[in-house]
């Protein structure tokens, strides 16, 4: 549970030694970003992917189904954001199959829906945005337990441009003003989940990277979990640099109990979730085409690159 927000003012608060260690974490992260935004000036742009519904050339032979899997959460936002992600994946390559699974607490899992496949082919599209455990351990799992399929495991959502696009987006609807780049006082801080598993703090820290180039600002990610800092302890830390003028991104594809902790520091100044923004949705489309088309075997997890 994350601690509740701190009175903004101008004052720097004291520094603990932690609060020093992390003050200097931080000031590495802001000079790299500023360093890399003056390099490659103060906005990157949008990547450019083949066109999300034209799909890729293919014999004649049905396409594969696309499994969209999501987390699950006892929030029912969460099951309903999912739900109308995937209705903007199917606006955008009609006739494809679009099916859904979870990895807990909703219906349909994951083994179900792939028990509803037997004898088909299947493409699993992880909506989880880093290279955690979910998406190294439990996905493999689930394909394993299901031979009767014929399964392609696709690369998360993060990290990749078109993810920046729907933050950018989300934040600017929570009230980013454009006005602000490149502001002295400006930041964000990227608020995800939390992992133990270094590839996964590795991708988060690069979609950080991506989003401060996109907007001109340092950008610090915090946790929810697992892992620090956490979204106050970052906030606190920004203040104390002269950041005070600082949103929060909320780095989770449907809202749940970590996104609305996370959201809770600083409420006025905190993205919605990233859900059905368009971007996603061509994002989805575009991590089924590269497991379609990759060479790796189809039982392997095909863990692409970003672009």
């Amino acid at each position: 549970m994350t601690e509740p927000a701190p009175e903004q003012s101008q004052q720097s608060p004291p520094l603990t030694d932690s609060t020093a260690h992390l003050l200097a974490r931080i000031t590495d992260q802001l000079g790299a970003q500023l360093s890399l935004v003056s390099r490659n000036g103060t906005r990157r742009p949008m990547h450019r992917t083949r066109h999300p519904d034209r799909p890729a050339a293919d014999s004649g032979t049905p396409a594969p189904a696309l499994v969209a899997v999501a987390h699950g959460s006892r929030d029912p936002q969460a099951l309903r954001t999912v739900v109308a992600l995937l209705d903007r994946v199917r606006e955008l390559r009609p006739g494809l199959d679009v099916r859904l699974g979870h990895i807990e607490l909703n219906a349909p899992l994951l083994p179900d829906t792939l028990d509803g496949l037997r004898g088909a082919e299947a493409v699993l599209v992880p909506l989880l945005l880093g290279r955690g455990h979910h998406v190294k351990r439990d996905l493999p799992a689930a394909t394993a337990a299901a031979p009767g399929v014929r399964t392609r495991i696709a690369a998360p959502l993060g990290p990749h441009p078109l993810l920046v696009e729907a933050l950018y987006g989300r934040l600017v609807e929570a009230g980013w003003d454009a006005a602000d780049h490149g502001g002295r006082h400006a930041a964000v801080v990227l608020a995800a989940a939390g992992s133990r598993d270094p590839d996964s703090a590795q991708d988060t820290r690069r979609t950080a990277r991506l989003l401060a180039e996109r907007l001109g600002v340092p950008v610090v990610p915090a946790y929810a979990s697992a892992t620090t800092p956490t979204v106050p302890a970052a906030l606190r830390a920004l203040a104390a640099r002269g950041r005070h003028r600082a949103f929060v991104a909320s780095y989770f594809t449907a809202p749940g109990r970590f996104a609305s902790a996370c959201a809770d520091a600083v409420p006025h100044r905190a993205a919605a979730p990233l859900g059905a923004h368009p971007a996603m949705a061509r994002l989805v489309l575009h991590r089924y085409d590269q497991a379609r088309t990759s060479a790796a075997p189809a039982d392997a997890v095909s863990l692409l690159a970003s672009a």
